[in-house]
């Protein structure tokens, strides 16, 4: 059996490993267009590679899906995040879990994934071919699939996976969709927000670690890290945010106000008792010697000029329209958005091949037969923390079985 994987990234290289292990005797064959292989692996989780997340939980995991947690809810019982640390620790990778439930190579190198990978694929034989991009495809009888190969030479295959990536433009996809497939419009995920004219920007580096944000006038709910940068904020509760509703912000044309609770109460009053106890405890002191809720100190500061609080007061004296204003502050703070910052070596896209047009229990298309998808080519993408990667190999892996 004859096997062509095109694109050799992650869910590529996962793909054909798979394919190995699950087919001994086939000819596998990885068309890389680029004259580099596993370039969105090496820049990772800042060059660490955040392999897969902690979690082993199924039913948390799909959750982490804006789009196509359903699907791979049905296809992580066959390979899931233990399998991942297995399969990396089985072939001589070991890896951590941190705190954040983040797992990377204890090297802290991604290369360490890469070596890895390209060891397996040494050792199973599998023909690495860079600068060989794929121009069309085209069925032929029994089955088969063609592909017309750069430099115009057409190459005939039984099987075929397409794990490309991710594509920012539809323009990119245009040749899946002249097969028949459905393509779902790709707009970015998981970007930063820019608040140009919002003077917070002056915190860069100031991170809370418990929020919540909400997107005004919408359902969009978010919680956890927020950073604040020189542009605006990021961390993963902003980065949640922007995953789970790319395809709203980006109707929105990234103009919109957030809503930000720096405590992680959403009951005002149960805030107002925490400021009332404070100020029982405390009453003697000046408002900016006593952060409520352990906050960094510049943004309590940063807070209570916005409040309108004098900095020589102490609380006692605050009084209750000023008790109001901290409570207002604390847990439906404010802010004008105004665009996005991608990350444009680790950019993540909403989007792609419709899983309308994959049958989601093998892979394979509903169009092409011996057609396969695996990775973020499809309409399949997810939050920080090493859920992208885990589709990745998900995908690959069943998409390797060939069935």
């Amino acid at each position: 059996m004859k096997v062509a994987i095109i694109g050799g990234g992650a869910a590529g290289f996962f793909a054909a490993l798979s394919v190995a292990e699950h087919h001994p005797k086939a000819s596998i064959s990885i068309l890389e267009k680029s004259p580099k292989l596993l370039s969105k692996v090496k820049v990772s989780g800042g060059g660490r590679c955040n392999v897969t997340n902690g979690t082993e939980s199924i039913k948390d995991l799909w959750k982490a899906y804006p789009r196509g947690g359903r699907a791979l809810k049905k296809l992580f019982p066959i390979f899931n995040t233990k399998h991942t640390y297995e399969w990396f620790e089985s072939r001589g990778v070991p890896l951590m879990i941190q705190e954040d439930n983040c797992v990377f190579p204890v090297s802290q190198d991604s290369q360490s994934i890469i070596d890895c990978f390209l060891d397996q694929a040494k050792k199973s034989k599998i023909d690495i071919r860079t600068r060989c991009g794929v121009e069309r495809i085209r069925e032929v009888e029994n089955f088969q699939i063609a592909l017309s190969i750069s430099k115009g030479e057409e190459e005939i295959f039984d099987k075929v996976i397409i794990a490309t990536g991710g594509s920012p433009k539809r323009k990119g996809l245009e040749w899946l969709e002249e097969l028949g497939h459905k393509i779902e419009n790709p707009v970015p995920s998981l970007f930063t927000f820019n608040m140009p004219s919002e003077s917070i920007r002056s915190l860069m580096g100031v991170v809370v670690e418990e929020t919540i944000t909400t997107i005004q006038g919408t359902a969009l709910k978010s919680d956890g890290p927020l950073l604040i940068t020189h542009w605006g904020m990021s961390g993963p509760s902003i980065l949640k945010l922007s995953a789970f509703g790319a395809r709203m912000l980006s109707e929105m044309n990234y103009e919109f106000n957030v809503q930000v609770n720096w405590v992680n109460e959403v009951n005002n009053e149960v805030v107002k008792q925490e400021l009332q106890s404070v100020l029982k405890d405390h009453g003697k002191k000046l408002l900016t010697n006593y952060r409520p809720y352990g906050l960094p100190d510049r943004l309590w500061q940063y807070l209570l000029v916005k409040s309108e609080l004098p900095a020589d007061r102490i609380w006692s004296d605050i009084g209750k329209k000023g008790m109001n204003k901290l409570v207002t502050l604390l847990t439906n703070d404010v802010y004008e958005v105004k665009g996005k910052t991608t990350f444009k070596e680790e950019f993540v896209t909403c989007g792609g091949v419709s899983l309308e047009s994959i049958n989601m229990k093998t892979m394979e298309s509903k169009v092409v037969k011996n057609l396969y998808f695996s990775g973020e080519v499809m309409d399949i993408d997810a939050i920080t923390g090493g859920y992208n990667f885990q589709g990745a190999w998900t995908t690959g892996y069943v998409a390797g079985m060939l069935k």
